[in-house]
């Protein structure tokens, strides 16, 4: 597969000439959503070559019961899979009786794909001569409404270029579908009733096991030559599937178009019996409108968020498209208009991980959901894990945990853990780090400290009384240590003492402490309550702060460095730089057992202690650790190059970071990692927009302020980005040699860059 097809661009995904081996790489690139629906780039007629087929509705799941060779105890009982959904997009296209298939096709000339990101929508175009030697020009354009999120809408048009054709639109419906991802071939949808009326059709069903009901639903109108015709479609319909059939002899040169309105209704948003009755609203709301002003309506939806969320890159064609790309994707998944829904690490372009949240939202995503939108949508995060507390509560009891000790799950839909394997299920637990991590940055950033009393302090409480009984008080050093653990760096299991993992255990009790002191001081009403409520005394607080103040940190004198586990000087320690090319990815070429015995870092791992706890530690103590452990770390997860990004800028070393940047950037256009075909890297986008804001713009809230260490690559003549600071929009625009800022609102803003204070005044322009 040519790993390098897509085509440089500022503000779109484009690629030129069909390509059989690229097309489930394009179907994940290409891929569209809306926040409350996605699905991967396939084709709208039929492809009979090899294609990933994947259409998503979000919060809908299944709880695939958990394969396993050998059952532990706390095993969860299924893993949850995002489900392929109904397809709707589908249009069977016949002429004179022989369907278009570009996997059939005598000859495709001038295949040329684009996803626009600025404007929404994903179009394709070809000349294609058939087997029976009619050739025709195809264009298509689809998008998922912003708008109104049920709804999705394809413009698709033929042209006969070498005869008159008779040619037929077969728009379908079809519930019949399977997941690329599953366990056991189980049955996910059952079809409840399939039933059609004028040029509407409706699929009724539900997931087994969960029960979401859904309506799939889809209208379809026909043109010639853009004048609106009136056909009677031909209706075939079985239990799984309905079709219309829209025949018309097309005239040479004559452009026969279909506009096919479809998506879903989901009982989460409507009583699951007026399904069908929300669909026709939907329908009849899209068709009054039209194909082009609901377009049009798409471009200005898109407008409004690229407005705030926009980084532009001077100079560097690829470095732009990457960040777009990034941006792009990530408001294709989350819109946070939907405190019930989280961010799945591939969104909906793919099925791996299951489609579930992972401790990713908190230690990636957040960041860029507070800066570039309201700060409501980063505590609708926060609030969908308190609804969860419960769950984690029962999570770790299942592990032998007691006393409302709280350990979130490590992938997860409704609270409850659903990840099967046992060295990440049981041992890593760095994640609950995360969360509370997470409530100490909204904090931070946002200045609203309301989220703690009213939800988050029962979440820290929770945390703390985990991280008390999982640490072992070990007579032999006189300390608290925290046996079998796999840290951030999943290339090391069952280790003992990982310092990530300890460091943000000793962070978690402090700061819950220091939380239950403040909210008992500023919050009596509150505190009475979560004190009731969690049973809390001053004897255990105490106990708790027993083990932070007793923590062991393994260090070496000899490196002058903390150490990544116990064991780590007991490695071979051979640096990336002196593996045989050859044996990358070793995750694809290497035994689990060689990986595990190996020096090499799947990700940041003591590094991510330093990036979140920056302000603990010295620049120096980052140089030296950054200058250990870097040229181990392999880089095999989407999270790693961002964090080594934003930390080799804090370090001036401008090469390395535009390097990782270039890497994060473009992980899934370049496919690094040769699994692009699988879905996106969402998640880890968002750690893309921090290697340009908190990387190159130096970007951190310290006492209680913006500051600013700007930096440019070598690369790039300039770039710029917004945040949204506490409800104050500040745009920052760095050039070679110098920095501007320009502040939306009525305030002054007084923030502080390369150390010194400098005070915005509103809609003027700063030069520093």
């Amino acid at each position: 597969m040519n790993l390098d097809y897509i085509i440089p661009n500022d503000w779109s995904i484009l690629e030129e000439g069909f390509d059989p081996e690229n097309i489930k790489a394009s179907e994940s690139l290409f891929s569209i959503g809306n926040g409350a629906m996605g699905q991967r780039a396939n084709f709208e007629e039929k492809y009979s070559g090899p294609t990933f087929q994947g259409s998503y509705i979000a919060g809908v799941y299944y709880p695939d019961k958990t394969r396993v060779g050998w059952w532990k105890n706390g095993y969860p009982e299924y893993f949850a899979k995002v489900l392929n959904a109904p397809n709707w997009i589908g249009i069977n296209i016949y002429i004179e009786d022989e369907v278009l298939d570009l996997h059939t096709c005598k000859k495709i000339e001038i295949f040329k794909r684009e996803l626009n990101m600025k404007e929404g929508w994903l179009s394709r175009s070809f000349i294609a001569t058939l087997q029976n030697d009619i050739k025709v020009e195809v264009n298509t354009k689809r998008f998922l409404s912003l708008d109104m999120d049920e709804l999705g809408a394809i413009n698709y048009s033929v042209k006969p270029l070498n005869s008159d054709a008779s040619i037929t639109f077969r728009p379908y419906l079809d519930s019949g579908i399977t997941n690329e991802d599953t366990n056991w071939d189980d049955k996910f949808w059952d079809t409840l009733n399939v039933s059609h009326e004028n040029n509407q059709a409706f699929i009724q069903a539900k997931t087994m096991k969960t029960d979401f009901y859904t309506c799939t639903f889809m209208e379809s109108q026909v043109f010639i030559d853009g004048k609106s015709m009136i056909i009677d479609p031909n209706i075939s319909a079985d239990a799984n599937s309905a079709s219309f059939s829209y025949n018309y002899k097309v005239k040479q040169n004559e452009t026969y178009t279909i506009h096919k309105f479809g998506g879903y209704t989901v009982d989460r948003n409507h009583d699951k019996y007026e399904l069908v009755t929300a669909a026709k609203k939907v329908l009849e709301k899209a068709t009054k409108a039209g194909f082009s002003t609901l377009l049009d309506n798409q471009k200005k939806a898109w407008a409004k968020i690229w407005d705030m969320a926009d980084i532009t890159i001077d100079g560097d064609v690829k470095a732009q498209q990457g960040i777009r790309f990034n941006i792009f994707h990530l408001n294709q998944t989350y819109l946070g208009t939907d405190a019930r829904l989280n961010i799945g690490p591939k969104g909906f372009t793919g099925e791996k991980y299951g489609g579930s949240t992972y401790w990713d939202t908190e230690a990636y995503c957040i960041p860029f959901y507070m800066a570039t939108k309201d700060q409501s949508v980063a505590r609708n995060l926060l609030t969908y894990r308190y609804k969860h507390l419960q769950k984690a509560i029962e999570n770790a009891e299942k592990l032998g945990f007691k006393n409302g000790a709280a350990l979130y799950p490590m992938v997860t839909m409704n609270g409850e853990e659903c990840h099967n394997e046992w060295e990440i299920t049981f041992e890593e637990i760095h994640r609950n780090g995360a969360i509370a991590f997470a409530i100490f940055n909204y904090h931070r950033y946002t200045g609203d400290y309301s989220y703690i009393p009213e939800m988050g302090l029962e979440v820290l409480i929770g945390i703390a009384r985990f991280w008390h009984q999982r640490a072992t008080f070990s007579k032999d050093k006189n300390k608290y240590v925290i046996l079998g653990v796999t840290g951030p760096n999943e290339y090391e299991n069952n280790i003992n003492n990982n310092w990530y993992t300890n460091y943000i255990a000793q962070w978690c009790i402090n700061y819950a402490v220091e939380n239950i002191e403040r909210v008992e001081s500023d919050f009596t009403t509150d505190f009475t309550r979560i004190m009731n409520k969690a049973k809390l005394s001053k004897a255990e607080i105490e106990q708790w702060q027993e083990v932070a103040e007793r923590m062991y940190f393994p260090y070496s004198e000899k490196h002058n460095v903390y150490l990544q586990q116990d064991g780590f000087l007991d490695k071979e320690l051979i640096t990336v730089a002196d593996l045989d090319q050859a044996q990358r990815p070793i995750n694809q070429k290497w035994s689990w057992d060689r990986i595990l015995r190996s020096p090499y870092i799947k990700q940041a791992d003591t590094l991510q202690g330093f990036y979140f706890f920056e302000d603990h530690f010295t620049t120096e103590e980052l140089e030296r650790h950054f200058d250990f452990y870097e040229p181990f770390t392999v880089h095999e997860s989407s999270l790693s190059p961002c964090v080594h990004s934003i930390q080799a800028a804090k370090l001036d070393r401008m090469d390395q970071a535009y390097t990782f940047y270039l890497r994060t950037s473009r992980l899934d256009l370049d496919d690094y990692n040769h699994e692009v075909h699988e879905g996106l890297h969402i998640t880890s986008m968002a750690g893309t927009w921090m290697s340009i804001v908190e990387g190159f713009g130096g970007m951190r809230v310290k006492n209680d302020m913006l500051t600013f260490e700007p930096k440019i690559p070598q690369q790039w003549d300039g770039y710029s980005f917004k945040v949204n600071f506490r409800h104050q929009i500040l745009k920052v625009i760095v050039n070679q040699g110098q920095t501007h800022f320009e502040l939306e609102g009525h305030k002054e803003l007084q923030i502080e860059v390369n150390g010194k204070s400098v005070m915005i005044a509103p809609n003027k322009l700063v030069t520093v």
